[in-house]
């Protein structure tokens, strides 16, 4: 880049093109504005809807309480453009052009904020009554099913399967949730933990089955690879997600194991003047010594602000901002209020606090004697002082932490 060029890419006429309209792409458009970036802000989405929030796609969308969750964003007030229903093809970091169905984008400074997409169930492509639940048309798709009270299966026991479940028995609905794994949540928990949420779907008038392997799909039933059919008037596949990148590929940005974007602690990815962020992207967290991919909400509302600090401050000498957050979620399934707070991959302890079978109870999971992760159910409390906890890495008592009548921050060394 010519120093000429160079001048003219740090002045207020600088082009910032996000791709993706979700909460990764609006907040870090709105993050810019936060921030007082005055050059042009452009998001380019490929639903034709107002950019809107996916939590409430499980829950009020689903059941009918709630027409829409668009984002409470003027954008016009704030010098954002949209360019939503328009399709992005691929990108070339050589020309600082982004391809599109409607012609090239050009750009000084890209934020990847594509976000996932769920993973489809092989065979199912075309079967009628097969859904999945990730955008807000799948949930309008999705109401009137559940207003007709059909006998539904989920497939997966995963987080999303939890909460359309609990949606679906609350509409009235026959549900019958099929799991591959040994117990719920497999790919999220141990074992220990996961296996008392076992019982919450039983609680709830939902059949759990476990060690359930599905065949194949056909019109109004699920086979299982032991041969007993399930009867299905909707099925709604919830596997999980994986990042949606396909459409960077050749672009010469660096993708890891699993398709995600691989950025730095800037969140800035292998190609010059492009930034990835939210589930789209991964980043390498100093607090947990490893790459992180998390799928959640939170960070698509906090990677933002360290995107937009960084785009500034390359420009007015900032110094640079680091992403290392205690990543956090929390879902609402079956009457219960779940919350998690960090990563417990490298945990040498578990403690409990409470009894799990009842409906409040929390695990601790501690390394070296500092929390490391946090999960709390029905006891936000602990989920707001152990997620400050986690964040100072503030030595622990195992034994006054195990005590669930005793604030955890009361429980330190």
């Amino acid at each position: 880049m010519s120093e000429q060029t160079r001048e003219e890419s740090t002045s207020a006429a600088r082009r910032v093109v996000v791709v993706g309209a979700g909460m990764a792409g609006v907040q870090t458009a709105v993050a810019l504005r936060e921030q007082g970036f005055t050059g042009t802000v452009t998001v380019i989405g490929a639903e034709p809807h107002q950019p809107y929030d996916r939590p409430p796609l499980s829950k009020a969308v689903l059941l009918g309480k709630s027409e829409g969750s668009a984002f409470d964003v003027d954008f016009e007030a704030l010098g954002i453009e949209l360019r939503l229903g328009c399709e992005v093809l691929g990108v070339r970091p050589g020309e600082h052009e982004l391809d599109t169905e409607t012609g090239p984008v050009p750009y000084d400074v890209l934020v990847l904020a594509t976000g996932a997409e769920p993973i489809t169930l092989p065979g199912t492509e075309g079967v009628p009554g097969v859904h999945l639940l990730r955008t807000l048309d799948d949930a309008e798709r999705l109401r009137p099913v559940l207003a007709r009270q059909h006998d539904i299966v989920v497939v997966g026991a995963g987080w999303i399967g939890a909460e359309f479940a609990t949606a679906a028995r609350e509409a009235g609905c026959a549900v019958t949730v099929v799991e591959a794994a040994d117990r719920p949540l497999a790919g999220a928990l141990p074992a220990e933990v996961a296996a008392p949420m076992a019982a919450w779907y039983t609680d709830a008038g939902a059949e759990l089955r476990t060690h359930a392997r599905v065949a194949h799909i056909e019109p109004g039933a699920v086979v299982l690879d032991d041969g007993s059919r399930l009867p299905a008037g909707a099925v709604v596949v919830g596997i999980g997600a994986r990042p949606a990148t396909a459409w960077l590929t050749g672009s010469g940005i660096e993708l890891g194991a699993h398709r995600e974007v691989v950025a730095d602690a800037r969140l800035r990815t292998s190609a010059p003047d492009v930034y990835a962020v939210g589930d789209c992207a991964s980043f390498p967290s100093g607090r947990y010594g490893e790459r992180l991919l998390v799928h959640h909400w939170d960070n698509a509302l906090q990677g933002p602000r360290t995107v937009a600090a960084n785009i500034i401050g390359e420009a007015t000498g900032e110094p640079p901002a680091v992403y290392d957050p205690v990543p956090y979620f929390w879902s609402e399934q079956f009457g219960r209020f779940v919350q998690y707070a960090g990563h417990h991959s490298a945990a040498d302890t578990t403690l409990w606090r409470g009894d799990p079978s009842g409906p409040a109870w929390a695990v601790c999971w501690l390394r070296e004697s500092r929390l490391v992760a946090l999960l709390a159910v029905g006891r936000p409390r602990d989920l707001a002082q152990g997620r400050r906890l986690i964040e100072a890495g503030t030595p622990m008592d195992p034994e006054l932490l195990a005590d669930p009548a005793r604030p955890m921050k009361t429980a330190t060394a």
